[in-house]
């Protein structure tokens, strides 16, 4: 049991207090500062080996090239997939012991499993401890989880929008901070200092975080009369939620495999090609860390459905025009106009699922989030490579848009529900 501090009477002793997020309104600000900043740091240290990746694979007796990238790529997606497994169990649990405890878990075992990649003597132990990292880790999605459930419903959206910055921030600064550590520090010494960051935010997790939880009260199942439709929304709602998420991340990640060849044919030279390549990337990401929190308070002023409804036909739109660019800058502008639109489906998203179930069943339902989220990483490069080799580069672009538009009508049919 989390107890809030000595200044306040626990809420067990008085039960009037009402339901957990309005015992926790004393405390949801300064959680969302350090669930920020431990998103950004556990981000900066999963995304930091991007450059350095093949390298460490290679030092770990990996010779030919072809089997570099495969295992570079197999060492990459490891800890996506884990986390898209363990999220729904993990935000269980949170239900049930409460969500600090899932924060301290996740912050404690990445930093751990962090050091230890560190010190891998073999590309298939890189690749089990990545798959442990994501199975044991997941900062972000309890910060969401916990967020998502202690913020008022009137300002959850932004500050699911701020929590999403961070986590944007992370993954834009990571790459370059591996640019530049291995040469200080050497590769397996950076595995270190990101396992060190990781520590820091364990402990600051530890001493800052508070919250009011009781078991005896907070995770029981509510009984069958409060279960009106006000508050539980039907599965078919739910779905079109998780669908809507998983589309966030295949849109923004479809492009991924062929984007270096498609950059090629617009004119830049061979040697400019993975610089160009990342930056191309990282607007995306820009993009929605300039829109995240904006568009998040939106959601809390004119509805999270009509956000993310015109978000998705935004995104749509966005994407269209990138088939028929003639210079990579063009593709740039236009990868971060789209990466603004799609900031505000996530916040929009785990807003509505918190409404749409009960508050003792919050975080298994975000932790289903999370892992739709992280499926889509996955699918969208598997989807985008099939139909660039099939269909032609230009098709991903239309194949992407035009499902982000059928999603636009899901949230449409779902809104009506």
């Amino acid at each position: 049991m989390n107890q809030p501090g000595t200044l306040f009477t626990p809420a067990a002793t008085f039960p009037e207090r009402g339901s957990y997020a309005e015992r926790n309104t004393l405390y949801w600000r300064r959680n969302l500062a350090i669930c920020v900043f431990g998103s950004f740091t556990t981000l900066v240290s999963l995304s930091m080996l991007l450059p350095f990746l093949p390298l460490y694979v290679q030092q770990l007796g990996v010779s030919s090239q072809a089997a570099v990238v495969q295992w570079s790529g197999v060492a990459f997606s490891a800890t996506f997939l884990g986390t898209a497994v363990t999220a729904p169990i993990w935000g269980r649990l949170a239900d049930r012991y409460g969500r600090k405890p899932m924060l301290v878990r996740a912050a404690v075992g990445m930093a751990v499993v962090m050091s230890l990649i560190g010190m891998a003597h073999g590309v298939v132990e890189l690749v089990v401890l990545r798959l442990i990292a994501g199975l044991v880790g997941g900062y972000a999605s309890a910060s969401i989880v916990m967020i998502g459930t202690q913020a008022p419903r009137d300002r959850a959206g932004w500050a699911l929008g701020i929590l999403s910055t961070g986590s944007l921030a992370g993954s834009l600064v990571g790459p370059l901070i591996g640019g530049f550590l291995p040469t200080w520090l050497g590769i397996r010494g950076t595995f270190f200092a990101g396992g060190a960051m990781i520590a820091v935010a364990a402990l600051m997790t530890v001493v800052l975080v508070r919250e009011d939880f009781h078991a005896e009260t907070d995770a029981k199942r509510r009984g069958a009369a409060s279960s009106t439709p006000s508050r539980q929304a039907s599965r078919g709602v739910k779905v079109a939620l998780l669908l809507t998420a998983m589309m966030v991340l295949l849109a923004n990640m479809s492009i991924e495999p062929i984007i270096t060849v498609y950059i090629s044919h617009l004119g830049v030279p061979a040697h400019r090609l993975a610089q160009v390549a990342g930056i191309v990337m990282a607007c995306s990401a820009l993009g929605s860390m300039l829109t995240a929190a904006r568009l998040g308070a939106l959601a809390d002023r004119i509805g999270g459905w009509n956000v993310i409804i015109g978000c998705l036909l935004l995104t749509a739109l966005a994407m269209i025009p990138q088939a028929f660019v003639t210079q990579w800058w063009q593709l740039a502008g236009l990868r971060a106009v789209m990466g603004m639109a799609l900031a505000g489906l996530l916040p929009s998203i785990a807003k509505l699922v918190r409404q749409s179930v009960d508050e003792r069943e919050s975080g298994t339902m975000l932790g289903y989030l999370q892992s739709a989220q992280f499926s889509g990483q996955v699918v969208g490069p598997l989807l985008g490579g099939q139909v660039g080799v099939y269909l032609g580069l230009h098709s991903v672009f239309f194949v992407t848009g035009g499902l982000l538009a059928a999603c636009a009508v899901l949230g449409q049919w779902a809104r009506r529900r």
